[in-house]
């Protein structure tokens, strides 16, 4: 991590070295890219609350964004913050097989959604929109990746033979490596059990959690529109949606929190690469980011204050899914 940021620290520092010319931008503009944010925000948690089965809001929107905080300040982000989500939803109630099988099921239905991306701009560049070779080739990219993400979910979704051999491989070794406590048996079944719940039920609301994944990329995308347009830019719409794709798979390298310096250096990169002047380019990205990286990090220890201050430190397993919040609190 070190090393990475060591690399990419001239781009952070041009990016943050632009904080002065915020003050040059109308407070309307922070108030839509922080809203495209909020509203990218709420419709993750529905698809959160689709997938872990339950009617909650409260424990939901609490460890996602505990979980979320958790894994921008600290090296391998996404399996800290991923843990400590789960240890939250399993005070506040839910089985841990449920946990596991719905945030899977979130999780590769955001990856595939962020790599079909590309897949959006394709009209735009058949009809003649200049598109430069290196946003090109991260499409054609996103495009390879997005099919073989596709065919691995499909086959844990239709089979399960490949599920059971992963959960068995699970559970083997942590009987080697958890030697005082006793022996786990039966998780192969179980997530079987909890996987065919998953399928069911977001096969019964496909529209809902296709809904849900559209309006958490679409606000996240305006966010980015809104924050060129704060900086007096307009690129081509096609163009910007190459970029955001970018930007987002960028995030998800582990070397950094949050993709920190990964994401500052490739959005600013790729945004001069579609037309954008230097100065906009910067500005754009550190609105961008202040809304969709830092001030994220500002709620996280807020929600998890909330958390503790209604299920407490210890608080067992009490049977949240499939409850109403009345009834869960």
């Amino acid at each position: 991590m070190g090393v990475a940021l060591y690399l990419f620290a001239p781009q952070v520092t041009e990016v943050f070295a632009s904080w002065p010319k915020l003050s040059d931008i109308a407070p309307g503009w922070f108030a839509a890219v922080v809203t495209g944010q909020v509203a990218s925000l709420c419709c993750l948690l529905v698809l959160q609350r689709m997938a872990l089965r339950t009617t909650a809001w409260f424990p939901v929107a609490t460890a996602q964004l505990s979980g979320n905080a958790f894994s921008r300040v600290v090296p391998g982000g996404a399996a800290a913050g991923a843990a400590l989500q789960f240890r939250m939803l399993g005070r506040a109630g839910i089985e841990p097989a449920t946990a596991v099988t719905g945030l899977t099921a979130f999780s590769v239905l955001q990856t595939a959604s962020v790599l079909f991306l590309p897949v959006l701009a394709l009209p735009a560049v058949l009809t003649g929109v200049y598109v430069p070779r290196t946003l090109l080739q991260s499409a054609i990219l996103g495009g390879a990746v997005f099919v073989l993400v596709a065919a691995l979910s499909a086959a844990v979704l239709v089979a399960d033979r490949p599920l059971v051999a992963a959960a068995g491989a699970v559970q083997s070794l942590r009987n080697r490596l958890v030697r005082r406590r006793p022996p786990s048996t039966g998780l192969p079944q179980r997530l079987l059990q909890e996987r065919n719940a998953v399928r069911a039920v977001l096969g019964a609301g496909w529209w809902k959690a296709l809904l849900a994944v559209a309006g958490k990329l679409g606000f996240d995308y305006l966010s980015l529109l809104a924050a060129l347009a704060a900086s007096s830019s307009r690129p081509h719409p096609s163009l910007v949606l190459l970029v955001f794709a970018s930007a987002l798979l960028l995030g998800m390298i582990p070397i950094t929190p949050g993709g920190l310096g990964f994401v500052e250096a490739g959005l600013y990169g790729t945004l001069t690469l579609a037309g954008v002047a230097t100065g906009q380019a910067v500005l754009a990205t550190l609105m961008y980011r202040l809304a969709s990286y830092w001030l994220p990090i500002l709620a996280g220890p807020v929600a998890y204050l909330l958390f503790r201050s209604r299920y407490g430190p210890r608080r067992k397993a009490g049977g949240l899914a499939g409850s109403t919040p009345g009834s869960a609190a």
